[in-house]
């Protein structure tokens, strides 16, 4: 009885005990908007289940996913804001948002091709981050919604955008199937050999977006072993075991049970901030990277892909400055990011899977995240 109680009481802070009347719902005049010439729009696509997706062209955003709890109550388990406004207003911490050129962090901001040497803008010293001061969570996507549950965004990045060569273009497509998937598709082709790493950015909390922390969530990442970082979280170039490490989510594990361990890697990260390598069999496409459970909501979300790495980043960032949808703050670790991908600095790491696409080339990537209820 106590500890039904408690269970209670906790559900309560959580805000998991909400109405189902009370579901959050984002306001299309919000993004109603023309931003240096081009016009800002919301999508929206449900699924038969009552899973409601919203999208957004300006970064290609997932702004909300309402996902049902055990019982039956819908909330919104991704970070982000009420208004475009909100996104140009705040520091960008990339919420929701398709990142490109290239996903994660380049070494001191330069890589070579065919020994010509390329620089990128430094926005995270030494090194670049997400693509640049502008990468694509900055730029107002073409969109076409093809149908109730698809948007189509396409983008026109040029050669030399932010130091990267080549005119690349780009498909994105959101999907929202009747199997609980949340599908994202993406294609890309260059005139120039160039490297490419699309991913996305959205923070995950399946207790509500700004309900707690994820500390309590369990996890299980597909990875045997992960890339050890320097101190300024470009990779060292070597690939370690993960066992007997805080980085052993081959069982599923309690995501706060060692983040707080004495451990070189976890200080650099400030928490687990690191990419996982995801094993796979030959010949296989898209698998399976990841499992997140919310024993307290029953939701369940899986991650497969086609990439060789995942990132696994716990909000070590959020300082609770962010003030986001519903007036709720984003605290310290109140978010997780599962970012499918290649490896960070894999264009100055030739042991990694490479990241080069070539001229004829199609670069192709997909990242699902499947929700049920256990």
């Amino acid at each position: 009885m106590k500890l039904h109680l408690f269970a209670l009481l906790l559900a309560i802070v959580l805000g998991s005990c909400n109405s189902k009347n009370s579901k959050p719902t984002i306001s299309p005049e919000a993004f109603n908007v023309q931003l240096n010439g081009q016009q800002v729009e919301l999508f929206t696509l449900k699924n038969k289940n009552g899973l409601e997706l919203t999208v957004t062209n300006y970064g290609g955003r997932i702004v909300s996913l309402l996902v049902p709890d055990r019982s039956g109550i819908l909330a919104d388990i991704v970070l982000g804001y009420d208004s475009l406004s909100g996104y140009l207003k705040a520091k960008e911490q990339y919420f929701g948002a398709a990142i490109g050129r290239y996903g994660n962090r380049i070494a001191n901001g330069s890589f070579k091709i065919d020994n010509i040497d390329y620089k990128l803008a430094i926005n995270n010293t030494p090194n670049s981050l997400h693509g640049g001061i502008k990468g694509f969570s900055s730029k107002v996507w073409n969109a076409v919604k093809n149908s109730e549950n698809e948007v189509e965004f396409t983008l026109i990045s040029p050669d030399m955008d932010e130091g990267y060569p080549g005119e690349l273009k780009v498909m994105m497509i959101y999907r929202l199937t009747d199997k609980n998937e949340v599908t994202i598709l993406y294609s890309a082709s260059s005139n120039k050999p160039t490297v490419i790493n699309l991913t996305n950015h959205t923070y995950f909390n399946l207790h509500g977006a700004g309900n707690g922390d994820i500390l309590d969530h369990v996890l299980y990442l597909n990875a045997n072993s992960y890339t050890p970082v320097n101190s300024t979280l470009i990779p060292t170039g070597a690939v370690e075991s993960v066992k007997g490490t805080p980085f052993d989510f081959t069982t599923p594990t309690i995501i706060g049970a060692r983040i707080n361990e004495t451990n070189e890697q976890l200080s650099y990260g400030l928490g687990y901030d690191h990419n996982f390598v995801l094993n796979k069999t030959v010949g296989e496409k898209v698998s399976l990277g990841a499992t997140l459970y919310d024993p307290l909501s029953g939701r369940f979300m899986q991650v497969f892909t086609n990439e060789p790495g995942i990132q696994f980043y716990c909000g070590n960032f959020l300082k609770g400055k962010e003030i986001g949808k519903k007036n709720k703050t984003y605290n310290y670790r109140s978010a997780l990011c599962l970012e499918t991908q290649h490896f960070p600095d894999s264009p100055n790491h030739p042991e990694f899977p490479t990241a080069l696409l070539k001229p004829g080339e199609i670069y192709s990537s997909a990242c699902v995240y499947r929700f049920s209820i256990r």
